[in-house]
Order: structure tokens, then C-alpha cells, then sequence
């Protein structure tokens, strides 16, 4: 009997040994795969980064820094990242050509990144849409707010007030830095900053850090964006979102039902909602015979 039992607690004893030794060299070897398949490097800040062709000054220390901040920050917050390469191939075709014909520089798209990760966000000032517009703002553009029809969420129409009042900050400030910033800060801001600061520049003004950050932001999401390959963004075209082909049906009287208006187009009031995220409601006053323009997906591609 106690060799029977002196054999079963030598064979225990061998259990927890080989256990121990598997769970050792699980470690080790976890932590070899650690440090193989995952590093964090400090970047390289590339020599020449500029905003709308404005250059920054990156021999200034302080400058330099702060750059060197937000792409740390946002190649690293890979997650966020690869959203923004997804939703940029999306979004990015509409914002486009609209910015060209407005006259304002293509670098202005990533202002729009910043602003809303180019997703239809409200703030906590109610600031709404992809390019984060006001009520007051959007009503004195032109832009119909109200119980049925918010067109802060339609990406056209308000890409084209983003432009106007980047014209027009641009016209009383002087560079598209300081209207880059503006936008985040309002023109009277960065007017009474710079005269209390006695300069002339964005680069040169002590700010609030949400806008002191600002071009800085836009400046790195360019700079990731246009090279994946650098900060270590790994995908395939097919991994990108694309646009729905969608074709405008008019509509110019009520709509007292968005559920069965949807139905008629082969859809549901899901779809209809997410091609036009501006009807705010499930029906459509419209009591002034007002000409909307409805997007509907082409068949095929939710069947």
C-alpha cells in the first residue's frame, strides 16, 4: 500500500513539474511573441509638413513637438485609424469636388476627420453633422433645420456652408491656417488673440489647448492618411467602405409615411434613413410644396 501510494505521488510530483515547465516556456515564449510581433517606435516627423501649401515651422521646438505629439497620438490609436482610412474612401469622393469648386484647398478634407471621424456626430454644443455646424450658422446659409428636415446631415449641402465660411474666414484673417482655425475657434476669437498677442501667424499664439491642438490634428491625419505604408496601417482596397450607387427621386408634397414611401422603392425605412440621414422624422410636413431630393439605392445591393 505504500508503495502504491508513494508511486501515485511521484507521478504527481512529475504532473506539477511538467506543468510548471510548460507554463514557464508559455510565458517565455508569449513574451518573445510579444516583443516580435509588437513594437511601439518613437516616428520619424518628416522635415516638410504643410497645411493648404502653408508650411509649418518645424525648427521651432516647440512647433516641432507638438506635431510630433499628434501623429504619436493618432498612429497609435490604431483602431480610430483604420476607421478613418475606411471612411475616407466613402466620404471622401463627395467632400472632394466640392472643396475644388468652392476654391478652398483639398486639405481641408481632413479638417472634416478631425471634426466628426466623418460620421454624422452632434457635440455637446449641438454642433452637428460631418462638419460639426451650428443651428444659427446653418439657418443663416441656408440650410433648412426643423422637427422634419435637418440639412447639417446631408454631406453636399453642408460641405458647401463648411466652404463659405472658410472663404470668408480666410478673406478677414489672411491665411488658411488661421481660418482652419477659426473654424474650431470663430473668427472674432482668433482676431482678439491675435492683436492681444501682437502676431500675425497661427504658430505663434498661445491658444486654448482644444484649438491650439487644432491644425496640428488636421496635419497629422494628412500625413497618416497619405502614408498607411509609414505608420504601419496594413490593408486591402476591398477592406474600405464604398458609396451605395443611389439615384434622386424629387419629392414636392407631404410624405405622411416614411415607412410605406421606402416600401414603394423595394427598401425599408432603415435604408431610406441611412442614405438620407437629413429626414429627421417619419413623415414630411412640407406644407410649402418645397422640392426635396431623395436618395434611393440602386437594386441589388441590400437584397
Amino acid at each position: 500500500m505504500k508503495n502504491i501510494l508513494a508511486i501515485i505521488g511521484l507521478f504527481s510530483l512529475c504532473g506539477l513539474f511538467i506543468f510548471a515547465l510548460q507554463d514557464a516556456q508559455t510565458d517565455e515564449n508569449f513574451e518573445k511573441k510579444l516583443i516580435n510581433d509588437y513594437n511601439v517606435y518613437a516616428l520619424q516627423v518628416p522635415n516638410n509638413l504643410d497645411f493648404a501649401g502653408e508650411p509649418m515651422p518645424l525648427k521651432d521646438p516647440e512647433v516641432f513637438e507638438r506635431m510630433d505629439r499628434e501623429l504619436l497620438v493618432n498612429t497609435y490609436w490604431q483602431s480610430n485609424g483604420l476607421l478613418m482610412f475606411k471612411r475616407a474612401k466613402k466620404y471622401f469622393p463627395i467632400i472632394e469636388p466640392i472643396l475644388k469648386k468652392n476654391g478652398i484647398p483639398d486639405d481641408f478634407k481632413y479638417l472634416a476627420v478631425i471634426e466628426s471621424g466623418l460620421t454624422n456626430a452632434v457635440s455637446s454644443a449641438r454642433a452637428t453633422g460631418v462638419w460639426q455646424i451650428m443651428e444659427a450658422t446653418a439657418k443663416e446659409n441656408g440650410l433648412e433645420v426643423n422637427d422634419n428636415v435637418d440639412e447639417r446631415y446631408n454631406l453636399e449641402k453642408s460641405t458647401e456652408v463648411a466652404c463659405k465660411y472658410l472663404l470668408k474666414s480666410k478673406e478677414k484673417l489672411g491665411s488658411w491656417t488661421l481660418a482652419a482655425a477659426a473654424y474650431n475657434a470663430g473668427d472674432t476669437g482668433v482676431s482678439r488673440r491675435l492683436q492681444e498677442q501682437n502676431v500675425s501667424n497661427y504658430y505663434d499664439l498661445l491658444l486654448g489647448e482644444e484649438t491650439g491642438r487644432y491644425v496640428f490634428r488636421i496635419v497629422a491625419l494628412k500625413e497618416i492618411l497619405n502614408h498607411p505604408d509609414v505608420y504601419g496601417f496594413n490593408f486591402r482596397e476591398k477592406d474600405l467602405y464604398s458609396q451605395i450607387p443611389t439615384y434622386k427621386v424629387e419629392v414636392d408634397t407631404t410624405v405622411k409615411d416614411f415607412t410605406k414611401f421606402a416600401e414603394g422603392f423595394g427598401i425599408n425605412y432603415k435604408i431610406l434613413k441611412v442614405h438620407n440621414p437629413w429626414l429627421r422624422d417619419r413623415f414630411l410636413n412640407n406644407k410649402l410644396g418645397k422640392k426635396y431630393m431623395i436618395d434611393i439605392p440602386k437594386k441589388g445591393y441590400y437584397n
